[in-house]
C-alpha cells in the first residue's frame, strides 16, 4: 500500500535514528519515483534532516553514542547522494560556497564532518580539507574558490591558537570571507578576540552542536516559504 506524504516523512526520519542506509536509499527513489507526493528538497529537510535532529536528541540524552550518531550520518548520506542531484539549485539555495576543516594539529573531525553535513544538507558548495589541515591551506582554498565562508574547528587549546593566524591571513587578502569557529575549547570570547565572523556555541560538544545547526537550518528554510 502507498504511504502518504506523512508517512514516508516520517519512515525517511526513522530510517535516519535507525541507521538504516538500505531503507534511506529505497525510501529516497520511492520519493524520486513519486513525484506528485513530495519534493525532493521536502524529504531531505523534513524526512532526512528531522530524523538527523532526533539522533542529536538521543546524543544529549545518552541514548546514542558517538559510534552511533556516525552511522546515522551515513544513513543520511545515502539518501541524500539519491536526492540532492535532484534538487533544483534555485531550492537548496546553491549560491554559496564554504571551505571547512579540522585546523592544523587537530585529528579530531566527528562535529566538523557533522556540520559539513548541515552544509551538504543546505545544498552549499563544499570544500573539505579534511583533518590536520595546515594553516596556508585554508587561506589558497578560500582564495581558488572564492567561498563566502571558512569554517575551522579546533578540540584543543593548543591547536586553537593556529586559528588566529588563519583568521588574520584570509582577512588581509578577502576582507569580506566570514569565518566561523567551532569545538570544546572556543568561547564566543575566543572567537572574538581572533575576529572570527561566527561561532558554533558548543562549549563542550561539537557533535550535538552541529546537529542542532541542522535543525536551525530547516527553520530558515520553513521561514523562506
Amino acid at each position: 500500500m502507498s504511504k502518504t506524504k506523512e508517512e514516508m516523512l516520517k519512515a525517511l526520519a526513522e530510517a535516519v535514528v535507525e541507521y538504516d542506509e538500505d531503507a534511506c536509499k529505497e525510501l529516497s527513489q520511492e520519493v524520486l519515483d513519486r513525484p506528485e507526493l513530495l519534493t525532493p528538497m521536502e524529504a531531505v529537510m523534513n524526512g532526512l534532516a528531522a530524523g538527523m535532529e532526533e539522533v542529536g536528541r538521543l546524543y544529549d540524552t545518552h541514548e546514542y553514542f558517538v559510534p552511533e550518531v556516525l552511522m546515522c550520518a551515513d544513513a543520511l548520506y545515502a539518501g541524500l547522494g539519491i536526492l540532492r542531484p535532484h534538487i533544483p539549485k534555485s531550492d537548496a539555495g546553491v549560491n554559496a560556497q564554504v571551505v571547512i576543516g579540522s585546523i592544523q594539529g587537530d585529528v579530531h573531525d566527528i562535529g566538523k564532518n557533522l556540520v559539513k553535513m548541515m552544509f551538504d544538507v543546505a545544498g552549499w558548495g563544499v570544500h573539505d580539507l579534511g583533518r590536520d589541515v595546515p594553516l596556508e591551506q585554508f587561506v589558497e582554498k578560500q582564495l581558488d574558490t572564492n567561498s563566502e565562508v571558512v569554517a575551522m574547528s579546533a578540540m584543543m587549546t593548543t591547536t586553537m591558537l593556529g586559528m588566529k593566524k588563519v583568521i588574520a591571513m584570509i582577512k588581509e587578502k578577502n576582507p569580506e570571507c566570514l569565518i566561523m569557529l567551532g569545538g570544546a575549547p572556543v568561547t564566543k570570547d575566543v572567537a572574538n578576540l581572533f575576529g572570527a565572523d561566527g561561532y558554533a556555541d558548543s562549549a563542550g560538544n561539537a557533535v550535538s552542536e552541529g546537529i542542532k545547526m541542522i535543525g536551525r537550518l530547516r527553520e530558515f528554510q520553513a521561514a523562506k516559504k
